[in-house]
C-alpha cells in the first residue's frame, strides 16, 4: 500500500480540506518532530500531514530536526513524499507567485544532521543522489498540474542556503552562476534523508520573491506574504489533482 505523505511549509502549516482522522505525537530515535503527524483524508484519499516549522511557524530553517520528521513518516508507512516550500526565484521564469518542479539541487547548507548513517544502528553507506527528486513522482505533479490547468515551470535547479536571513545579491549572483534557479532554506537534508530510507520524494516550490539583486527593489513581507496566497491556493488545487490521479 503507497502512503502518501505531504510536507507543508511556509504558507502551508495545515491543510484546509484535509478530513482529520487523527493526530500523531511520535517519540523518534532523534529527537521530537516538528509537529504533530495528522492522518486525513483529501478528496477521498489517504494522506499524512506534517508542518514542517511547526504550527504554529516557530522552526527556523537551520533548526528543523529533519530526521525526525523522516524518520516519523517512515514509521507511519509513508513511501512517498511531496514536499511544499516557499523559494526565492533566480531566473526570469521563476517568478514570484509561479509553481515550479525542481529535479536537481546544490547544497550550500551548513551544520545540520544530514545523515541517518552516522548512527550506530545504520551501516555507512553511500546512496546515490543523481536523482535528488524522484522523476516518476515528478512527472505525476506535472501531468495533475495540466490536468488542472495550472501553470508551472516543470523542470528547475535548487539551491538549499542556511537561513534563516536571505541572501546577499552576490551570493544569488554566485547560485546563478552555480546553475540555480532557485533558493530555498529546507530541501536539504530533508530531500536525501528521504532517500536513504527508500522514500520517494519530490517538491512543488512555490515562488514568493524575487531573490536578492534580481530586482532594484528590496525584498518586503508583505509582497511575499502577497505572493505566497496566491501560489498556495494554486498548489492546493494542485494537490487535490495530483491525489486524483
Amino acid at each position: 500500500m503507497t502512503t502518501l505523505a505531504i510536507i507543508g511549509g511556509t504558507g502551508l502549516t495545515q491543510l484546509n480540506d484535509l478530513v482529520i482522522i487523527k493526530r500523531e505525537r511520535l517519540d523518534t530515535p532523534y529527537g521530537a518532530p516538528s509537529a504533530d503527524f495528522i492522518t486525513g483524508e483529501l478528496n477521498g484519499k489517504s494522506v499524512i500531514f506534517l508542518a514542517r516549522h511547526g504550527n504554529p511557524h516557530t522552526i527556523a530553517p537551520h533548526n528543523i530536526n529533519y530526521r525526525a520528521n523522516i524518520w516519523g513518516l517512515k514509521q507511519l508507512g509513508v513511501t512517498r513524499i511531496v514536499a511544499v516550500a516557499a523559494v526565492g526565484g533566480i531566473t526570469e521564469q521563476m517568478k514570484p507567485a509561479h509553481i515550479a518542479i525542481p529535479d536537481q539541487l546544490i547544497d550550500y547548507s551548513y551544520g545540520r544532521k544530514h545523515t541517518f548513517f552516522d548512527d550506530v544502528n545504520y551501516p555507512v553507506t553511500h546512496i546515490d543522489f543523481s536523482y535528488p527528486y524522484n522523476p516518476k513522482l515528478r512527472t505525476l505533479l506535472i501531468t495533475a498540474a495540466a490536468n488542472a490547468n495550472i501553470t508551472i515551470v516543470a523542470t528547475g535547479t535548487y539551491g538549499c542556503t542556511q537561513g534563516p536571513r536571505l541572501e546577499t545579491p552576490a551570493e544569488i549572483k554566485r547560485m546563478a552562476q552555480d546553475g540555480c534557479d532557485l533558493v530555498g532554506m529546507t530541501a536539504m537534508p530533508e530531500a536525501s534523508l528521504a532517500k536513504e530510507l527508500g522514500i520517494e520524494y519530490a517538491a512543488i516550490s512555490v515562488v514568493a520573491n524575487w531573490a536578492a539583486g534580481t530586482t532594484a527593489e528590496e525584498i518586503t513581507m508583505a509582497d511575499i506574504e502577497h505572493n505566497l496566497h496566491s501560489g498556495m491556493a494554486n498548489t492546493a488545487e494542485l494537490l487535490k489533482a495530483f491525489i486524483a490521479l
